[in-house]
């Protein structure tokens, strides 16, 4: 594994040369007080400003001119290039020019084999990995059987209580080809047992299977509230479950560190962005308090999250997560393994910006979410594959 780089040296001219040191900033001063009350003066004596206040979705105020007045920043150390520390603009130097990222299909109805057949038909028009939506008895850990599973079997997900059934579910898909998601929490360890059983019942290495679970409890208490135990022993089934997968099942990323429900519940930006680093940072720290290696886990820590209709307030809060959780991972538990100042993430366009009763108007809106989404992507692609 690649250590973290050194970032003293620089590469390329700095200060005056980009007209950007003290000489040109004052002069770019003088410039913008000259425009704001000779040409803005002129145009607001002919055509007032409107009264409405400007802003971002989250409500930050948004100035009526940004110059380079406005931004106290060293280049290198806070920005720098794709790939390298502290990643702000992508984890992968090569971004969407290399490898695209793993596109996923939310799915999951009825019985398994109705969502068996789902999955197969996906892979075979070009889906490159699973995505498993389980319905609402199996994320609170009821058999299908159970009477609080009245009327909810296979509504929203798919219905799963036995290994058996997950036999059903993945037939005649190749678990060391295709990398799976599964979305639970709760329950999470059970799905989890059941996916690893499978792959040993069909003489596959643990080794050789990838993929996903969602296994986040804290945003459960946060925001979805589909939680099982309570936060002390949830917390000590995921960091189990850390523990697990970090020597046994090494291609698997064991939480996806959650911040979309937390914005689906009405979070701002920045409130998604540090109720998730928060999360993890707990995560993190649950497992070097019992005695693991910060690098020997985090390179397996995934992100998820919201993709909203404000384009450069997206942008923003991606760099903005990539640098903080990567100067966290090496100032506050010493980090050497560049793959663990990584933050990998996946992203949904945010639901609550669609309208039951504005079916067309979804589609634009999906669809400008789906280019942020890719915009994103962009500068980090193939982050999870």
């Amino acid at each position: 594994m690649a250590e973290v780089p050194n970032q003293d040296h620089r590469y390329a001219a700095e200060g005056d040369e980009l007209g950007l040191g003290e000489s040109g900033l004052a002069a770019l001063r003088r410039a913008r007080d000259a425009w704001s009350e000779n040409v803005v003066g002129k145009a607001v004596a002919k055509m007032p400003l409107r009264a409405e206040r400007f802003s971002t979705l989250s409500d930050i105020e948004l100035p009526d001119l940004a110059t380079p007045l406005d931004v106290s920043q060293d280049y290198m150390s806070t920005l720098g290039f794709p790939g390298e520390y502290p990643y702000t603009r992508g984890v992968q130097p090569t971004m969407y020019r290399g490898r695209l990222w793993t596109m996923r299909m939310f799915a999951g109805f009825g019985s398994p084999e109705q969502t068996n057949e789902r999955f197969r038909f996906l892979l075979a028009q070009g889906q490159t990995g699973l995505s498993t939506a389980f319905d609402f008895p199996t994320l609170m850990g009821y058999d299908s059987d159970s009477p609080r599973s009245l009327g909810e079997v296979g509504m929203c997900g798919v219905a799963v209580d036995t290994l058996r059934d997950m036999e059903i579910l993945f037939d005649q898909i190749p678990l060391d080809k295709v990398t799976t998601s599964m979305t639970i929490n709760g329950p999470a360890i059970v799905m989890l047992a059941f996916y690893v059983a499978l792959a040993d019942t069909r003489g596959i290495p643990r080794d050789k299977i990838g993929g996903t679970i969602q296994n986040d409890c804290l945003k459960e208490f946060i925001a979805q509230h589909a939680w099982v135990v309570p936060p002390r022993p949830a917390m000590r089934i995921v960091s189990d479950m850390i523990a697990f997968c970090t020597t046994e099942v090494p291609r698997w990323n064991t939480v996806s560190i959650s911040g979309y429900h937390i914005r689906e519940a009405g979070a701002t930006a920045s409130q998604e962005l540090a109720f998730t680093l928060a999360d993890g940072l707990a995560y993190v720290q649950w497992c070097v308090d019992r005695g693991m290696d910060v690098d020997t886990f985090a390179p397996r820590l995934s992100f998820f999250f919201d993709v909203h209709s404000d384009f450069f307030e997206e942008i923003a809060k991606f760099r903005a997560a990539r640098r903080l959780w990567a100067r966290m991972m090496k100032e506050r538990f010493g980090a050497k393994k560049a793959e663990s100042l990584m933050l990998r993430t996946h992203a949904q366009t945010a639901g609550v910006s669609l309208t039951a009763q504005q079916p067309y108007n979804n589609v634009v809106r999906g669809t400008a979410g789906a280019g942020r989404s890719a915009r994103r992507y962009a500068i980090a692609a193939h982050e999870l594959a």
